[in-house]
């Protein structure tokens, strides 16, 4: 398991990669729409931002994404009650799945292909 991304949902998208951009010194790695949701992907050096805009946001909310090799053994390790939502299959061809930690953390965990 490693880290993968921190996200952060904003309310203008557009504003967020800009600041991030210019202040910050990332650089957009990619886009995708899945659901309601715009997410943009910007990286800088080894750490990953995740931005995500959608009709349904809790401004400032966010969560920790772990990279696994094998997601379905990661979820038989977990309690399924604490399971927020997912699997999901994004259209890119990766696999997430959210928890709740134990402290009401969000917790992700992605496998990539």
């Amino acid at each position: 398991m490693r880290f993968h991304h921190y996200a952060l949902e904003v309310h203008e998208l557009e504003e967020a990669i800009a600041f991030y951009k210019n202040y910050c010194g990332f650089q957009e790695e990619g886009r995708l729409s899945y659901m309601d949701e715009e997410i943009v992907f910007l990286i800088s050096k080894n750490f990953r931002l995740e931005l995500i805009f959608g009709p349904q946001q809790n401004e400032g909310t966010t969560h920790l994404c772990f990279e696994v090799d094998d997601l379905p053994d990661v979820m038989k390790k977990l309690d399924d009650r604490t399971r927020i939502e997912g699997p999901y299959k994004l259209p890119n061809g990766w696999e997430t799945v959210f928890y709740e930690g134990p402290n009401q953390e969000i917790i992700e965990f992605l496998q990539t292909f």
